[in-house]
Formats: structure tokens, sequence, C-alpha cells
């Protein structure tokens, strides 16, 4: 879960479906983690994708347009940002962390991201294919 100077991976830019919420990234975003927990499939439709960021280096375009849904079996009381006009999943926020988690489908392209690992593959849905 390390930047890779190596990529060049230095921030990004990424919106929603619609483009009412964007948000700029102005620090190095660590590697993605996919999830397979219950939430994540259901939420996605499949593992969630998430990047992370210092929330101080987000900064929210359209942030009127976020809303938030608390997830209801999150043990860190977390909540799940999306627009409200297009329902696009942008974000996992746990209280009390200094990192936002942003959904990794949302970013612009290249990102220079890699797969770092996958989470809670004990709850993958029995259609989905592991990494070995």
């Amino acid at each position: 879960m390390s930047i890779d100077p190596e990529r060049g991976t230095s921030g990004g830019t990424g919106r929603c479906l619609c483009g009412a919420v964007s948000y700029e990234v102005r620090v190095p975003l660590r590697d993605v983690l996919v999830c397979h927990c219950v939430e994540c499939r259901r939420w996605h439709g499949g593992p969630g994708a998430y990047t992370a960021a210092p929330r101080a280096d987000v900064t929210l375009s359209g942030e009127a347009c976020v809303r938030w849904i608390d997830s209801p079996e999150s043990a860190t009381r977390a909540r799940r940002g999306f627009c409200g006009s297009c329902g696009s999943s942008l974000f996992w926020d746990a209280p009390g962390r200094p990192v936002i988690n942003i959904a990794a489908g949302t970013l612009d392209l290249p990102t220079g991201l890699a797969t770092a690992r996958h989470i809670w593959t004990e709850q993958a849905g029995d259609w989905e294919e592991l990494p070995h």
C-alpha cells in the first residue's frame, strides 16, 4: 500500500457520472484496496475498489450534491458518500481517521495506481474469481 515513484502518481482528479461532483487530490494517492465485504458488494454491485488520501488534501466541487448514508454493518461507524443527482458511489469515510477513501473507479485516467491487495475475501460473492 505504497506509492511507487516510478509510476509518477502525484494525486489526481475525478468525478461522478453526471459531473455534478468532482474532486482534486493534491498529494499521492494510496494504491487500491479491493473490498469484497457484504456492504461493498451491495453498494457497488460487486467488490469496491478504493484509494485514499488525507482529507485535508482533497478539494471537492459540488459538495452540496454529495449525500451520505451510514454503513449499517460497519464496525468503524463509517459512512458512504454518493452523488445525489446520479447516484455514483464516491467516498467511504470513517470518523476520526485522517484519510478519506475514494472510489477508484471515479478517478480520471491514467491514475498510475496498482491494486495493493484484496480484503474481506471471506465475504466475496460465490461468483467472484479471487486472485490466489
